[in-house]
């Protein structure tokens, strides 16, 4: 039966979402909100989008590709009205709706907390299935408590962003059961799934869903989620069956230095270590510069307050022995503190204007 568990209360029809909540935190306030128009039986909800299939825009989502979405997943991972759910997503946001659509297409519990770096911390029962983005799931792997709560929690989705290569290494070797989401906005969350484990990040679609490459090796996906059109996406993939691939990075983002095509997303899981330690903790990209000879260079920005000649000398040492000549930096720069978008991530674009 589907229930909303909140501060230790418990909503469950329409008439219990209709309560005056102006006091609540805005978190609540969107999923109360939402809740009450979902239960209403309301059919188009309207939602702003990512930039993943370009600038960032207000789209309409129809009810029948949020029921598809979550029909989709609980088929994928076979839950039932018994299915405990946690949403520790901002409900303001489509990752945190999906949660509240699951819960009621499942007809299932769900409990309601305040999105934190450790929403784990404060439960008192372990989830069968929860969302994260990774910040959420790095910060419960220094939490004894929370490390145990994960550990038990028996499907794990992270998506909002690509997982790191020392967050994968760190889950694989905890024993920890989880799987990266591939999703936008307009497919109404995930479509795809990768079970994190070592070697190739492997995405398989979930049932219903067509993909395919267009002119630029791009992503195309076609689903119930997504309605009655392709929708063409910015994301560079192989194509390794008809519902499945390994992601490139974005079409966006590639570096053209000499003829050569490099993925900046790719290379930054290669280079993640080497660039962990010299600068431990730092948050890092490739990009391409402009350059009369290459057409454009290849260059790293590193955010750091410490930044020295001396230190990106000896990460350049370190990379020459750890990356091809064509995939290692011509420059490395260095930024006190990186700009963001609404969505938390690095701004690539603003951010790499640091030299213009």
């Amino acid at each position: 039966m589907f229930q909303l568990h909140f501060e230790n209360q418990v909503f469950s029809k329409i008439s219990d979402f209709g309560l005056e909540c102006g006091s609540l935190p805005a978190y609540s306030q969107a999923a109360f909100s939402f809740c009450k128009a979902w239960l209403s039986g309301e059919t188009i909800f309207t939602q702003q989008t990512s930039g993943s299939t370009g600038i960032p825009k207000t789209i309409e989502l129809h009810r029948e590709q949020m029921q598809a979405s979550a029909e989709a997943t609980g088929a994928f991972f076979k839950t039932n009205q018994s299915t405990k759910l946690l949403c520790c997503l901002n409900p303001e946001y489509i990752a945190g709706k999906m949660m509240l659509v699951r819960a009621m297409v499942w007809d299932c519990p769900i409990w309601l907390v305040e999105p934190s770096s450790d929403p784990l911390k404060t439960l008192d029962f372990i989830p069968d299935f929860v969302a994260m983005v990774p910040l959420q799931v790095e910060q419960p792997l220094g939490n004894p408590a929370s490390l145990l709560k994960l550990k038990s929690t028996p499907h794990l989705i992270i998506g909002g962003a690509q997982i790191s290569e020392r967050l994968r290494k760190s889950l694989v070797e905890k024993g920890i059961q989880a799987w990266q989401t591939f999703g936008m906005t307009e497919t109404v969350s995930h479509f795809a799934l990768a079970k994190i484990e070592t070697g190739n990040v492997h995405y398989e679609t979930l049932p219903g869903v067509e993909i395919g490459q267009d002119e630029r090796g791009a992503l195309w996906v076609k689903s119930p989620m997504s309605g009655p059109d392709k929708i063409r996406t910015n994301d560079l993939i192989e194509l390794k069956s008809h519902n499945s691939f390994l992601w490139l990075g974005r079409a966006d983002f590639v570096v053209n230095s000499g003829g050569i095509k490099l993925h900046p997303e790719l290379l930054e899981q290669k280079a993640e270590a080497s660039i962990q330690e010299v600068f431990p903790g730092s948050r890092f990209f490739f990009y391409g510069e402009k350059d009369e000879k290459l057409g454009q260079k290849l260059v790293l920005l590193i955010e750091s307050a410490n930044g020295s000649k001396e230190k990106a000398k000896l990460l350049q040492e370190i990379l020459k022995n750890r990356l091809t000549k064509y995939e290692f930096p011509k420059e490395i720069y260095f930024k006190e503190a990186f700009a963001l978008t609404q969505s938390g991530k690095i701004d690539r674009i603003l951010n790499s204007k640091i030299n213009a």
